[in-house]
């Protein structure tokens, strides 16, 4: 099962679009809202842990190469075909239940070529550009998925975004202190004990995973 967020400032739109839908995990945006378009508040979708996917619903297929821009996984015009929207919720229920399985080995490039790593010997990710560098208590290894792919990919009961460059495996953060009103700084429990700075925004989160 898919749940679906219909967002459209047309009341007939929102309404076709529940009644072709039905099984209401994704959100169906218009482009042209009041306030701020669909396309400016995708990438804001996308900032979330597990983000959902973002299907545009318009009746302008001029804004298709922009959507797509903003890493729109599907683009539908207004009237909506009811076949074609079907094939677009199939395509989500297999990318659900491809996400619904987290990855248990990372796949890392090592000198001896591409090692699997058990993820319970990661200690941080850290974006690196379009890839990620993987921590381990005394190791630093590259992996090809960025750290958002990781992000989706990599169990969400044991890792937690900190930062928009850090991704961190909660059972190797050693302590925590305050360097600020509303600011933590994390120490894990590698070789080097590294400091890594909680981001404001996700200070909340973190204080919620770690109960503090």
């Amino acid at each position: 099962m898919i749940r679906v967020l219909v967002v459209d400032d047309e009341a007939p739109a929102r309404s076709e679009l529940r009644y072709l839908l039905g099984e209401p995990d994704a959100v169906f945006l218009d482009v042209e809202l009041p306030g701020a378009t669909g396309l400016q508040a995708a990438p804001l979708v996308h900032e979330r842990r597990n983000p959902p996917a973002v299907v545009f619903v318009t009746a302008h297929a001029r804004y298709a190469v922009d959507a797509f821009a903003v890493e729109a996984f599907d683009y539908l015009l207004k009237p909506v075909d009811p076949g074609r929207l079907a094939r677009v919720v199939e395509r989500l229920r297999e990318r659900t239940a491809e996400d619904a399985t987290p990855f248990d080995r990372l796949p890392v490039v090592a000198p001896g070529g591409t090692e699997l790593l058990d993820v319970d010997q990661v200690h941080y990710v850290q974006a690196d550009r379009d890839y990620s560098r993987v921590h381990t208590y005394d190791r630093s290894l590259l992996c090809t998925s960025s750290l958002r792919e990781l992000e989706q990919s990599l169990p969400a009961s044991r890792f937690v975004r900190i930062h928009r460059s850090y991704l961190v495996n909660v059972a190797k953060i050693l302590g925590v202190r305050r360097v600020g009103a509303d600011r933590l700084r994390l120490q894990l429990a590698d070789a080097s004990r590294t400091e890594l700075d909680v981001a404001r925004r996700q200070t909340r989160v973190v204080r919620e995973r770690l109960r503090l």
